[in-house]
């Protein structure tokens, strides 16, 4: 084993966003952080870092571009990016298990050449975690932030994500996701945990910042809802707050891919549409606005989400009102909780009254929900710290 004897080599990889994708939003999401955690942890010797794969023409041509974020490379810490002739992944399930026996393969070489001793794996790619063998590897980890069976996005791809979904459960591989309703999907016959999402205290300490020139000229009371704006937003519920409560100004702040699904909300005058922004502005408006929303339909995929957005929303201080998802119960007594979009309506002005946080109780909720302290659950679990994949009465202890 490499370094002092209390530190482990480990792999991470990515699932379908690369190292690139995430230096570039901020390393703000759940992989991202563990990611941050596994960099900074003096319990990690070497660190090998994989990405998924890329199409050969394009990955070559954003390289001779400079398009491609710098890891902080040296003889410990690897960014291994592989390659190929294919856009994306094969449909049939057979064809996909080759694909990461190769991926697989491909690993190991390179931590052959890393020269690691019984690595332990990370992964946050379903078909990785299902299909790649990983038999030179101690143990392997799939920690899942969606249930990737139920995202439209991915949907000729479910055979696939539910077959190594059944892969996974059957290896006796450890399994931790943002929520209960994950877990239970994959039904792991491994060591499992549920790990929610958390905040950077550093991020949301200190006095309120400026308000952002943009949110400052839209009047207030103002409503935020901050994600990707597709077919998980509740469009028609946005527009039944929008018309009983036309003093109140909707900010809904995220990429738009589909901007017809957005449509419907182009009549009103006090719904304002706006681009995603990095994360001191996106911290500022948080901070800046009187109420933040979590504005999603009810599907299977939203009800497995632990939205990121509202551990966010409750650290800036500001009242809450979401949709009734069965993750989001317990988080905090400032959210709000109602069965539909539609009926945020009947709440908003009860919310609004509700004013901010006091600041003890704000810092109090961050220091409480911190990334550092959910990540100590998937460090137990990966290098089995006094024995945490089978000790009784662990979160990850599975009877036999």
């Amino acid at each position: 084993m490499s370094g002092p004897a209390a530190q482990r080599d480990v792999i991470f990889t990515f699932s379908y966003e690369t190292y690139t994708d995430a230096a570039k939003r901020g390393m703000m999401r759940p992989p991202d952080r563990i990611l941050n955690t596994l960099v900074q942890s003096p319990e990690v010797g070497k660190l090998l870092v994989g990405n998924p794969y890329r199409f050969l023409p394009t990955a070559l041509a954003r390289r001779a571009l400079g398009r491609e974020v710098a890891f902080p490379a040296e003889p410990t810490r690897v960014l291994h990016s592989p390659l190929r002739a294919r856009r994306s992944d094969p449909i049939g399930v057979d064809e996909i298990a080759e694909e990461y026996r190769a991926y697989d393969r491909d690993l190991a070489r390179v931590a052959d050449e890393m020269e690691l001793v019984r690595p332990v794996v990370i992964t946050t790619h379903p078909l990785v975690a299902g299909f790649s063998p990983f038999e030179w590897a101690e143990h392997v980890m799939f920690f899942a932030r969606d249930d990737w069976t139920t995202s439209t996005r991915w949907k000729s791809h479910w055979p696939a994500f539910q077959e190594a979904y059944r892969r996974v459960a059957s290896s006796g591989r450890s399994v931790t996701a943002v929520s209960q309703e994950i877990i239970d999907r994959i039904a792991p016959t491994g060591p499992h945990a549920v790990v929610p999402n958390g905040v950077t205290p550093e991020e949301w300490a200190g006095p309120v910042p400026e308000s952002p020139e943009w949110l400052s000229r839209i009047p207030g009371p103002r409503a935020l809802h901050v994600g990707t704006l597709d077919d998980r937003l509740d469009v028609e519920g946005i527009v039944a707050v929008a018309t009983a409560h036309p003093e109140l100004q909707i900010v809904l702040m995220g990429p738009q891919p589909d901007p017809g699904y957005l449509a419907p909300l182009a009549p009103f005058g006090n719904v304002h549409l706006h681009h995603s922004v990095g994360r001191r502005e996106l911290v500022a408006t948080m901070r800046n606005v009187e109420l933040c929303l979590l504005a999603h339909r009810r599907t299977a995929l939203t009800e497995a989400m632990s939205p990121l957005k509202l551990y966010e929303y409750v650290a800036s201080g500001c009242p809450v009102i979401s949709v009734d998802l069965p993750p989001i119960h317990g988080i905090s007594d400032r959210i709000r909780i109602v069965p539909t979009m539609a009926e945020f309506a009947a709440v908003v002005d009860d919310a609004l009254a509700d004013g901010r946080a006091t600041e003890e109780e704000r810092l109090g909720w961050i220091h409480a929900n911190s990334w550092a302290a959910r990540h100590e659950t998937v460090l137990d679990i990966l290098f089995d710290r006094g024995g945490a994949r089978s000790r009784p009465g662990s979160p990850a202890f599975v009877a036999d």
